[in-house]
């Protein structure tokens, strides 16, 4: 899971260990191995440039919680798995992946892969890299998929194999694709990956991806040349021989250096009121990637007043959904029902979940049952610290009309937008009343609601631990029947929307400009990937 916001500020709380199924699942059939991505042919001398809102915070890819890490670590420390629009996963690193029974994993990875100071990528790298993860516990969304994780082992070069405490039949596909790999050796002789700056000071970077970083202008600019050697894309060399990431202040001024040629593509998804526009730009192209996300807000339970389910209902109530889809969205977006089960995710989606009714009458009557009296002005004696990154151009937009909603149903919400380390800061440490903002890729719902809903979730913002949630959840963790496994998620996911422990308000697909200079983008899903996921970036040519 990861977050559109921030790819994922994830707390650095570990997920608990699930509970033992009294029945094993049968072991799910190896993934089929597929082919990289597709190329630009011969290689060029042309530099990419890139904007971006954000510096890097954490050039260790295992503890990265920003996009700007995300899009820049990941040109360097590869995944073993990518995701398809669908939310199913496609090799990369890894040829071919599954379970050998109910309680071992395995992946077979490529033998064509070498790190960037001639190392050989192998199998002891991606055991490694898991084990230390496990071992360290960094604050990242890695480490938040590893609950069933006991230890991997390299079996062969190519090969390795996963056990679980449990029977887990999501955690290989998860952490194949979540997690980095990262140079052993590189990486063990600085100690705990949890505390490891990665930072290049002790001479520069290693990649097994098509870039490699060699300058950082902090505020400003992030220069990585090409890695000759890169079999993932056609030719086997990435086309550009350099790619810069150039920080700007926000996405206006984004677009202004797209329209002007300082930059060669925007990699932060586009205001859906650009959208249209931009796509009558001469000069620019518009790229569309599906959304296998959501943005949501969430109340901090271990507030005495929002620990009351009326209070939560009554702010449930008190939000003009449609008026957000029509007019922040410009019609961009779609209800989920306010269901954490998207309609993208066919076979779980639930169309009899509904989503919460726009009614400030009834937001009153909610807070008069939960024991408050309002004033002369209709006020009742309660105010709510609502935080958003003021980055976050849609957010930044819809809070506005949240506001406004609950001001008619007489509640107060102060709203608190921050820079962008700043809420995650605040994020990471339940500084908030109302929590608000995205996750990037919901791609498993049993993945999804572990680390959202269960007591020690890395992204569990309301601080739920409802007995008869947990239980769905831990039970579809271990269950293989993929029948038995949607109606678990449905009955969790109607139990989230009647307690209001998670208020999704819609999820959208995201467009992406580029200069029409330029083509042979590969995109995929959510705004962590988009355009520039490090085949697209490698692939992308000009015309």
């Amino acid at each position: 899971m990861f977050r559109t916001s921030r790819i994922a500020a994830v707390a650095a709380l570990a997920v608990s260990a699930l509970a033992l199924s009294a029945c094993a699942p049968t072991a799910p059939e190896p993934s089929a191995s597929a082919s990289g991505g597709g190329g630009a042919g011969a290689a060029s001398n042309e530099t990419l440039t890139i904007a971006t809102t954000t510096d890097v915070v954490n050039y260790n890819p295992l503890i990265g919680n920003s996009r700007s890490d995300y899009w820049i670590t990941n040109l360097m420390y590869p995944h073993l798995l990518s995701i398809a629009d669908d939310g199913s996963k496609e090799p990369q690193v890894a040829t071919e992946w599954g379970y050998v029974d109910e309680t071992t994993g395995f992946y077979e990875i490529r033998d064509d892969l070498t790190w960037s100071d001639g190392e050989k990528l192998t199998a002891e790298d991606v055991a490694w890299t898991m084990n230390a993860v496990k071992r360290d516990a960094p604050s990242g969304t890695f480490y938040g998929q590893l609950a069933n994780f006991e230890s991997a082992e390299a079996v062969s070069d190519t090969r390795v194999e996963i056990t679980l405490t449990t029977a887990d039949s999501s955690i290989v596909d998860e952490i194949g694709f979540w997690g980095n790999v990262v140079p052993k050796h590189v990486f063990e002789p600085a100690g705990s990956v949890a505390e490891f700056a990665n930072d290049g000071s002790a001479g520069g970077w290693v990649s097994a991806g098509p870039y490699l970083l060699t300058d950082v202008q902090v505020g400003q600019s992030y220069t990585l040349e090409r890695v000759e050697d890169y079999p993932l894309v056609e030719g086997g060399t990435p086309y550009s021989a350099e790619v810069v990431y150039r920080v700007f202040p926000d996405v206006n001024t984004e677009i202004l250096a797209l329209q002007s040629g300082e930059v060669d593509v925007i990699a932060n998804s586009l205001p859906p009121a650009q959208v249209e526009t931009l796509r009558n730009t001469p000069g620019i192209e518009v790229e569309e990637a599906v959304g296998l996300g959501y943005a949501h807000m969430t109340y901090n339970m271990t507030k005495p007043d929002l620990a009351k389910l009326e209070v939560r209902k009554a702010l449930a109530h008190s939000v003009d959904y449609e008026a957000i889809r029509k007019v922040v969205l410009q019609d961009q977006a779609v209800s989920t029902g306010s269901s954490p089960l998207m309609p993208v995710l066919e076979d779980y989606y639930d169309d009899s979940i509904e989503e919460y009714e726009f009614d400030t009458d009834m937001a009153r009557e909610l807070m008069e049952e939960a024991g408050y009296t309002a004033d002369a002005g209709g006020n009742f004696p309660v105010s709510f610290r609502l935080i958003y990154s003021l980055q976050d151009a849609v957010t930044s937009q819809w809070v506005t009309l949240v506001k406004d909603g609950a001001a008619e149903a007489g509640i107060t919400i102060e709203l608190q937008g921050t820079e962008r380390n700043t809420y995650l800061a605040q994020t990471n440490a339940g500084d908030f009343d109302i929590y608000a903002g995205n996750f990037a890729i919901m791609d498993d719902p049993v993945t999804n609601m572990t680390l959202a809903y269960l007591p020690e979730g890395a992204i569990n913002y309301t601080y739920v631990d409802d007995p008869e949630l947990n239980e769905l959840i831990t039970t579809a963790s271990s269950t293989t029947d993929k029948d038995e496994k949607v109606e678990l998620m449905r009955e969790a996911a109607a139990i989230v929307r009647d307690n209001v422990y998670d208020n999704i308000m819609y999820t959208q697909n995201l467009y992406f400009a580029h200069s029409d200079k330029w083509t042979g983008f590969v995109s995929k899903p959510s705004e962590l990937l988009s355009i520039v996921n490090p085949i697209s970036v490698a692939s992308a040519h000009l015309k």
